[in-house]
């Protein structure tokens, strides 16, 4: 296959990298970080392009993917992972701001940048990495629970548009829990996963062509709970 992971120098989207890299697909991996993408370069020269981009200048992205298209031809799974988010209980935008530039500004010209591509092909494979922090407001983190929300309606929002219009594009809604990456802040936080075991899952996931996953699986249970219970008891946890 040939595939595009945005975001795979670190945590999530560099250990889905490491997956796809062994069976032998071509692989663009995409980053704002030069070090790292040259390491993924030198350690796999043969089947990895890389391209330097911050998803939130719209110039960079644009021209890193377009840079990609043409090396690939032809794309048939991209991955987005990139994404941030900051504890913030005392709600300073300053912190704010880079979060919903990057999972919601960014995020969205990404996506749409690759749904566009895959309908020009007549096929593709989208998978968006959000979370179950989308389901629910979360005070200490208001930012990034609104912006993966935003991202899980969205990604619905295009699964329905592909069903709509009789298209081959595949999109995935993948929602980690809290996964043992620098993405996992705060105090007393519980049920955190392996890096590994998330991104078998995911692969698991992908392969299958899911329309969403929770991951790992527990997060599912939780997730159930947290979309019925009521504020009056939600505000309390």
């Amino acid at each position: 296959m040939n595939i595009i992971i945005i975001g795979g120098t670190s945590g999530i989207g560099k250990a889905l990298y490491d997956k796809y890299v062994v069976k032998n697909n071509r692989i663009a991996v995409i980053g704002r970080r030069s070090d790292l993408l040259e390491k993924l370069y030198r350690e796999n020269p043969c089947n990895t392009i890389i391209a330097k981009a911050d998803v939130t200048i719209q110039s960079e992205i644009d021209k890193a993917i377009e840079y990609i298209c043409k090396e690939l031809d032809n794309i048939d799974l991209a991955i987005v992972c990139s994404g941030i988010g900051n504890i913030n209980s005392s709600l300073e935008y300053s912190i704010e701001r880079p979060t919903i530039d990057t999972n919601v500004t960014g995020w969205t010209f990404c996506i749409d940048k690759l749904y566009n591509i895959f309908n020009n092909q007549g096929h593709g494979h989208l998978v968006a990495i959000t979370s179950v922090g989308g389901l629910r407001g979360e005070p200490m983190s208001p930012a990034y629970s609104a912006s993966k929300a935003y991202q899980i309606n969205y990604t619905e929002a295009l699964r329905k548009k592909s069903f709509k219009t009789g298209s081959k594009i595949v999109v995935t809604d993948v929602r980690p829990g809290l996964v043992d990456t620098a993405m996992a802040k705060g105090e007393g936080l519980f049920w955190v996963m392996p890096v590994e075991k998330v991104a078998q899952q995911i692969y698991n996931a992908i392969r299958k062509k899911k329309s969403k996953a929770y991951v790992t699986k527990r997060w599912h249970i939780l997730a159930i709970i947290n979309k019925i219970l009521p504020f009056c008891l939600y505000k309390r946890i």
